[in-house]
């Protein structure tokens, strides 16, 4: 378990816990509001940290027992509210992990708050918001609630409106790229791909740099467009739509080079020398039909047309447009 010094971004939010923590004005609920992936787990769960640690700074200490128990997962004031459903959190969840327990003190003699931890809190139904609210209006002084979220509009105005909102914001590429390169000794050039292709994402970088099969995806795509592979069926691959926004930015990459004369900053760096042959060999005209194919495809694709002869198609306008 990370501590807040570990996050990659959202310097806001940090500060925003951190001098809550420091001023003693902790709020009763939050909603950490942010795409899959975007850290706001890594967020609670260093909150979570530094508000039982026992040293009583802004950010864990990493040392004390309580610290041990939160990187552990094992501390008994920092509970984690789950679900059997994959696609509901009931009433009875909320009710047997939540309500019926916050009337209990904390555990720990070193404990100052019972905190709760409720991911993917978008799936709890109107039932289960409704008895969350009934805690969130009368909550007992140690209580703290964070609710985790892609979706910050799923919850009641009632709840809403008695938690504090914190948007998570996409994390700056450097940052991104530089801790890839760092932490986990990514070579640059798939670096670059990776940070691309996760639009600010961290989580979702640090899961592309370490999947096997995106990166399956993104030699068989390169193969096509330099017309040295086989056509593959894409469906085989369990994201069909990362193909195409790969084949997007290769021919971002191209159109770049055209207009810049080969001064441009490339995505696919390993690749300069054919994205340069390429950029010599068609118009602005013929990048553009190949940009509309590309997505007409993937819209085939989405509807289950042909998806062979789908494919087919949109590599024959690759051919007619670039040499």
């Amino acid at each position: 378990m990370p501590g807040f010094a570990d996050i990659i971004g959202h310097e806001q939010i940090i500060e925003h816990l951190r001098s809550a923590i420091k001023m003693n004005k902790v709020s009763h609920a939050y909603i950490l509001n942010g795409a899959e992936r975007s850290g706001k787990m890594m967020l609670a769960e260093a909150f979570a940290m530094a508000l039982q640690c026992e040293a009583h700074g802004t950010e864990g200490c990493m040392e004390c027992r309580s610290c041990r128990q939160a990187m552990g997962r094992n501390h008994p004031d920092i509970i984690y509210v789950t679900h059997d459903k994959p696609n509901t959190i009931s009433v009875d969840d909320v009710r047997r992990q939540l309500n019926d327990t916050v009337d209990v003190k904390p555990y720990s003699e070193s404990s100052r708050y019972k905190i709760y931890i409720v991911d993917e809190a978008e799936k709890m139904n109107e039932q289960a918001q409704n008895a969350l609210l009934k805690t969130i209006e009368e909550p007992p002084a140690y209580v703290v609630i964070l609710l985790l979220t892609t979706n910050g509009e799923a919850f009641l105005q009632t709840i809403r409106s008695r938690c504090v909102m914190l948007n998570l914001k996409a994390v700056a590429d450097d940052k991104i790229h530089r801790m890839l390169m760092q932490r986990y000794q990514i070579v640059d050039y798939k670096a670059d791909v990776c940070v691309a292709f996760a639009q600010g994402n961290v989580g979702r970088a640090i899961a592309l740099a370490a999947s096997g099969e995106f990166n399956e995806l993104k030699d068989h795509m390169v193969k096509l467009v330099r017309r040295t592979g086989e056509v593959k069926e894409i469906q085989e691959f369990q994201a069909p739509d990362d193909f195409f926004d790969l084949m997007l930015m290769w021919y971002r990459d191209v159109l770049l080079c055209k207009a810049s004369q080969g001064q441009g900053k490339l995505i696919f760096q390993d690749q300069a020398h054919e994205i340069q042959r390429q950029a010599g060999n068609c118009s602005y005209g013929g990048l553009e039909k190949i940009l509309a194919a590309i997505e007409k495809t993937r819209r085939r694709f989405r509807a289950n047309v042909n998806q062979e002869m789908s494919m087919e198609l949109l590599l024959l306008t690759i051919k007619e447009n670039i040499k």
